[in-house]
């Protein structure tokens, strides 16, 4: 047997592996390997390298400063392998079998509903799945590896987004809450003197909400669905974009509030492939279907005299 002179994946696998797991015999059970079979592979990269990436403490292997750069450059390799082969096997598969998309609530329903109806003629047996998310829940989606597209309201460092829409918001409440009994134009103090009902973001870090206000009285739910109703309810006032709430804004159930100053607040939101080298066909044509799609409605506001364009 003749042996190479470089360091294989394998090799890198078994160093990140025995690091995850915390020991060479950990690594082997974990491998179905021999614990001699996994330390050769970390005495090989050693050995080639001409470094130390282990010291000895007590019982245990700890990462020496070297060892932790390799692990880490290691698992960045192992990654661009794994999306490679990811793209290589839709390239060869053609169209996907399955596409995840990150949705920012704020997005219309029956406009993202619309475009996913539309894949689905073109391509029946390709599986989606939607993760409604709300602000950093979005760009989170991307970052952990959740999502192969996403409509997010800011683009997360190291990703490449298009502007898609930019939503007006307005408040609004029940035709029948005290605020609207005023009969005068409202301010920010009558606000907070109601309860403002907002759905909870659903990344780990909290971010700004630029359709938030400062109030003593708050509701937080887990889904735009829920705020609404309880809005239709009587419960609470809120800020909404117009195309989110259309049918209610339609039928009457809500009305928006006549707020003196600050009653439009915009928000922008993009376009994010989460890889677009390694992006499927089927990912492709649904963004393609997305900006094409959104791009008509936007079109369509404008020659009807409204300012939510991109």
């Amino acid at each position: 047997m003749i042996e190479s002179n470089y360091i294989t994946l394998e090799q890198w696998r078994t160093l990140i592996t025995v690091v995850d797991t915390g020991g060479y015999a950990q690594a082997a059970e974990v491998l179905h390997k021999s614990q001699s079979s996994v330390t050769y592979a970390v005495q090989k990269i050693e050995s080639l390298l001409g470094v130390k990436a282990f010291e000895i403490q007590g019982r245990k292997a700890i990462l020496t400063p070297t060892g932790q750069f390799l692990y880490r450059r290691a698992k960045a390799l192992l990654e661009e392998s794994r999306s490679l082969e990811r793209a290589a096997s839709r390239l060869s598969a053609g169209w996907e079998a399955e596409i995840r998309i990150a949705v920012e609530i704020l997005f219309p329903t029956w406009l993202v509903l619309g475009c996913l109806n539309q894949l689905g003629a073109e391509s029946p047996h390709t599986r989606v799945e939607m993760i409604e998310s709300v602000l950093g829940g979005t760009t989170e989606a991307l970052l952990h590896g959740q999502a192969d597209l996403a409509i997010a309201n800011q683009v997360p460092p190291g990703f490449l987004g298009t502007p898609l829409i930019r939503l007006r918001a307005v408040p609004v409440a029940s035709p029948d809450h005290p605020l609207h009994r005023l009969g005068r134009d409202l301010t920010l103090q009558d606000l907070r003197a109601y309860r403002h009902i907002v759905v909870r973001e659903s990344g780990s870090k909290r971010s700004s909400n630029v359709l938030s206000v400062d109030v003593t009285q708050r509701w937080t739910v887990s889904h735009s669905a829920t705020q609404i109703e309880a809005l239709r309810m009587g419960y609470g006032f809120s800020w909404l974009p117009e195309e989110k709430i259309r049918a209610e804004l339609a039928d009457g159930s809500l009305k928006p509030l006549a707020l003196k100053d600050g009653g439009e607040r915009f928000a922008q939101l993009y376009l994010i492939l989460a890889d677009p080298d390694a992006a499927g066909p089927g990912t492709l044509r649904l963004a393609q279907i997305i900006r094409e799609t959104t791009g008509k409605e936007c079109a369509a506001r404008v020659a009807a005299g409204q300012d939510d364009a991109p």
